[in-house]
């Protein structure tokens, strides 16, 4: 058996094995993190990345350069493949800030790839040649061999790394930061020079939505959702328009299919239509609701995806864990400190420049260059030049002398000035004009005086700097993705009905596998069911294949969570007294498999009457005696609806202290809950019982829902708590009263007249959108409310002139049918309409308060206030 033998270091010292490997582990690790997985904080750069714009900038002309070509430059200065660096390059193209790409570059929305490196082109963009270049200002290295030289970091002056995101899986540690806008990076910026406060979110190029409630400044322990942007194009097509971010399309549509295999979702088919823009449409199956498979959608595939960033960058050759505020202030700083450094570095230059045209003015007006003519050696050429400017010059710490007119130099004259004197031609001394030569100089103190100025104000100097960038370069970066509070989506409560639920009520087994056995429901793989029995106990139990639950089951159905409105009446027999109690309960929380007991758990205690109401109804039922008990009254209603809900543990209220025969049903019951108070979330448009957004009323039973639309329609929905609006697309969304009048104005496009009309809804069917306006083209709706006395406000063209005028809808047009066109208002279309503002009546939809009316542009568009 061989061994390895020890190995020594350059001192001569023997080093062990386990040493060794520790040292190797050390030197990988720190290799790994500096030199490849985690970015720089000052230019937010890996160093591949930086090699390649380094080559790049070098072989700059401002034409195309073959990719190939590119990353042969770059392996002069990286120490890797070509695949690595090919990679990377096409990886910096497709972010779309830094390298002008040409050719086929692959796309970030499917997940195609670029084209062999021979076949695309790129150069650099004219934004990177101005934010990330500079010799003056870059620290110089050398290359890994040793023959070239290279940027240790390049000179950014622009948030880089924030407005690119980083992504690095090194050792021990890991790099995830997100994107974030161009604009709003560069308006940040500004903020923190002016000593503002500032927050930053994520902004990606595939656009969808982001929840960045937890985001945490992208540090370690934060998380964002991001979702896709679902439309709903008709009852059976969904559209797909934007993406989460890296999410393709290509895996999107496997994710859609695993759920429809999973039976998560239910969808006939999935079409990619991705061309210019974004379109995955799914097919929905009959009878399908497109809410809830929105909602499965964001609960079981890549259309909500979670992120985790972890804001980890390079500072001073070590990893450091920041938020992106941080990051951004060092950014801002460091624009700053290299603004500066570049106005000092100007400011330099531009005094040699003054310097050297003071002591060139001197030597030719003077005819100082006369003076040489006699020196026989380069030591007397030099001495005779400094001499005879002497006279005409005194240099800084010199003592003037009385009346001493010489001009006085930035600096003493040394012998490369003298050189340069000696070297200015015959021709140029010949030609040589005083008065441009004044100009000149006043024009090179004119711009140190500039530049002086910038220093003595350098906020403000890089406050515009950033301005200017906006300028140039902010146009079509505008924020894509759109910042959002995400409803928490339970996922039991939108999984498609994927199963069937059987019951043995005799032998006591509940499951899917049941086939032969009663029918109870359609249910999901991942329901709870609740079971009841005869012996007056209940179990909630997961759905599986087939489970035991316990013998004579008389109720079973799918169990929700929280569920505050199904309540169950019973009414039972005490096994030790031979009393028999009622009392109404609900089941809101449970031990899952645990059986509890609804009697008083004596021997011989068990059900004489059970009822399950979704609705808290309370039903009366007739209870009959034995024929032998001593009451006189041996047959009686009972009513439930006397009976408060209580705890499933109480004991209930007394019925009778005489055995009973039968309890049977005589009357069904209303609910005793009341009316349902129903609020819609602003911004997810879904209604919810939680007091989340603005409430549409309180609905019982039979009540609907109604709502009037920008697009110039109406709809009577039923109560359906799944359902989800757009906010932006409604203009008054409430409790549908039948007796109500819906008064509008619209812009009719045939005629190119503005209409009023009043009406009543008259249609019957629910859940469905009719057009109460004309279906021109060009037909758009201005203003529409069930006040029953609505007004307007509105400005219409007089020559040149705009002219104010109100009117008030009921006494401007009488009620007609809901087909009707209306009346003129004015035979153009009114720049601007804005309702009158009046306290709702009683009895008609909820909605805006007066002062939070929508103001319609010429457009007909407004944003919506709604309730």
């Amino acid at each position: 058996m061989s061994t390895t033998a020890p190995q020594s270091n350059e001192d001569g010292k023997i080093i062990s094995l386990t040493g060794m490997y520790e040292d190797y582990f050390l030197d990988y690790a720190s290799y790994v993190i500096l030199e490849r997985a985690v970015p720089g904080v000052m230019d937010g750069l890996k160093p591949v990345q930086r090699r390649i714009l380094h080559a790049m900038r070098e072989m700059h002309d401002g034409r195309y350069h073959k990719v190939a070509n590119i990353i042969g430059q770059t392996m002069q200065y990286h120490p890797h493949g070509d695949a690595a660096i090919g990679d990377a390059l096409v990886n910096l193209g497709q972010k779309d800030l830094l390298i002008d790409p040409q050719g086929n570059w692959g796309d970030v929305r499917t997940g195609d790839s670029a084209a062999a490196p021979r076949y695309i082109e790129a150069r650099l963009t004219k934004f990177a040649q101005e934010v990330a270049f500079n010799p003056q200002t870059t620290e110089w290295q050398l290359s890994y061999d040793g023959r070239k030289r290279e940027p240790i970091a390049l000179p950014m002056k622009f948030p880089l790394l924030l407005a690119q995101g980083a992504d690095g899986i090194a050792v021990g540690l890991s790099t995830k930061i997100m994107p974030h806008n161009f604009i709003e990076l560069i308006k940040a910026s500004i903020k923190i020079l002016q000593g503002k406060s500032v927050k930053i979110y994520p902004d990606f190029q595939t656009g969808g939505m982001v929840d960045v409630s937890d985001y945490n400044g992208g540090k370690r322990g934060g998380r964002i959702k991001v979702r896709a942007k679902i439309e709903t194009v008709d009852k059976s097509t969904l559209a797909i328009r934007e993406l989460p971010y890296a999410t393709t399309t290509q895996s999107l549509i496997d994710s859609i299919l695993k759920a429809n295999e999973k039976g998560k979702i239910k969808i006939k088919k999935v079409v990619d239509n991705t061309a210019e823009h974004v379109e995955v449409l799914v097919e929905l199956g009959a009878g399908v609701s497109p809410d809830l498979t929105i909602d499965a959608l964001y609960a079981f595939t890549n259309c909500e995806v979670s992120i985790s960033p972890n804001a980890c960058v390079i500072i001073d050759d070590k990893p450091h864990f920041l938020t992106v505020e941080e990051i951004l202030d060092i950014c801002t700083q460091q624009t700053k400190n290299l603004l500066q450094l570049e106005l000092e570095i100007r400011k330099a230059e531009l005094l040699e420049k003054l310097h050297f045209a003071s002591l060139e003015k001197i030597f030719i007006e003077n005819r100082i260059y006369r003076d040489i003519e006699q020196c026989e050696t380069w030591e007397a050429v030099l001495e005779a030049v400094d001499t005879g400017l002497r006279k005409y010059v005194r240099v800084p710490g010199e003592t003037p002398g009385k009346n001493d007119s010489r001009l006085e130099l930035l600096r003493d004259i040394s012998e490369e000035d003298l050189t340069r004197l000696t070297e200015i031609r015959i021709k140029r001394i010949s030609k040589y004009n005083t008065f441009k030569a004044e100009e000149q100089i006043n024009k090179l103190q004119e711009e140190l005086k500039e530049v002086q100025h910038h220093l003595d104000h350098l906020v403000d100097y890089a406050i515009a700097y950033y301005d200017n960038l906006l300028q140039k370069y902010g146009k079509g970066k505008e924020r894509k993705t759109k910042i959002m509070t995400f409803d928490a989506i339970q996922a039991a409560e939108v999984v498609a009905n994927n199963a069937k639920l059987y019951v043995n009520r005799k032998e006591g087994f509940i499951g899917t596998g049941l086939k032969k056995d009663e029918f109870v429901c359609d249910c999901s793989d991942i329901d709870d069911i609740i079971v009841f029995r005869k012996d007056g106990k209940f179990q909630v139990s997961r759905i599986a294949d087939k489970v035991f639950v316990g013998k004579d089951i008389i109720h079973v159905d799918v169990w929700k969570k929280g569920d505050d409105r199904t309540t169950y009446n019973m009414m039972y027999l005490d096994g030790q007294t031979g009393r028999s109690f009622a009392k109404r309960f609900n089941v809101t929380s449970i031990t899952r498999d645990r059986e509890y007991d609804l009697t008083t758990g004596e021997n011989g205690s068990k059900l004489l009457y059970f009822s399950a109401n979704s609705n808290g109804e309370a039903e009366v039922v007739t209870v009959q005696l034995t024929q032998g008990s001593r009451a006189r009254i041996k047959v009686f209603d009972y009513d439930f609806g006397e009976l408060d809900i209580k705890g499933r543990s109480s004991k209930g209220n007394t019925v009778t202290k005489h055995l009973v025969r039968k309890v049977s049903l005589k009357e069904v019951g209303k609910s005793t809950l009341g009316a349902i108070k129903v609020w819609m979330d602003p911004v997810s448009g879904r209604l919810n019982t939680d007091e989340r957004g603005s409430l549409l009323g309180e609905f019982d039973t039979g009540d609907h829902l109604f709502a009037i639309y920008k697009e110039g329609s109406y709809e009577v929905a039923e109560l359906d708590l799944n359902k989800k609006f757009d906010p932006s697309e409604i203009v008054e969304i409430g409790k549908f009263n039948p007796e109500a009048v819906i008064s509008a104005v619209y812009f009719e496009g045939e005629r190119g007249w503005s209409v009023a009309k009043r009406f009543q809804v008259e249609t019957s069917s629910t859940n469905q959108r009719f057009p109460f306006i004309t279906e021109h083209k060009k037909s758009k709706l201005l203003f529409a409310s069930t006040h029953p006395q609505a007004g307007i406000s509105y400005q219409i063209k007089e020559g040149s002139q705009k002219v104010d005028q109100k009117l008030s809808l009921p006494d401007f047009i009488d009620v007609k049918g809901w087909r009707a066109m209306g009346n003129k208002v004015a035979d153009q279309k009114l720049l601007t309409v804005k309702p009158i503002a009046a306290e709702p009546a009683a009895g008609s939809a909820e909605k805006l308060k007066p002062g939070d009316s929508i103001d319609f542009d010429t457009e007909g568009n407004g944003q919506t206030k709604m309730f």
